[in-house]
């Protein structure tokens, strides 16, 4: 079974649903991807939990050494690590009950994507959360 990521009309409605986004592998330097993805899903409205170990905020929101750290359950969870870290944090979605996975643009797994799907979670994958919220849903 190959994974196949949900169409354009679904990434979009879920965009529109989800508010709560743990953005793993958030870095504090402005320069990198995640820190850009993440400060512009803040600036449109979502509330942003950093994971990132052994950082003590990020875009002005305490930062969670891991998913499990965190303070209430997010939405969905944005993931910015190298493909080889997503089948733990696929266990962790599971575990934790997280319904909705992202994995940004270059991070593919397929055999997580697919566990996760078949946990019940919904995967998109090898895509840019905010690219595609303003190029789907912005109209």
């Amino acid at each position: 079974m190959n994974f196949v990521n949900p169409n354009p009309e679904d990434i979009c409605k879920l965009l529109r649903e989800v508010r709560a986004v743990a953005v793993v592998g958030l870095s504090p330097q402005p320069a990198r991807p995640s820190f850009r993805v993440a400060q512009a899903l803040q600036n449109s409205g979502y509330r942003i939990f950093p994971v990132r170990p052994l950082v003590a905020e990020i875009l002005g929101e305490p930062a969670y050494s891991d998913l499990e750290s965190l303070p209430e359950i997010p939405d969905i969870v944005d993931v910015f690590r190298a493909p080889e870290h997503v089948p733990a944090i696929v266990e962790s979605c599971i575990k934790l009950g997280i319904k909705h996975l992202w994995l940004q643009d270059g991070v593919v797994h397929e055999a997580a994507a697919l566990r996760a799907q078949q946990a019940g979670i919904t995967v998109v994958m090898d895509r840019c959360m905010f690219r595609d919220y303003t190029q789907l849903c912005n109209h």
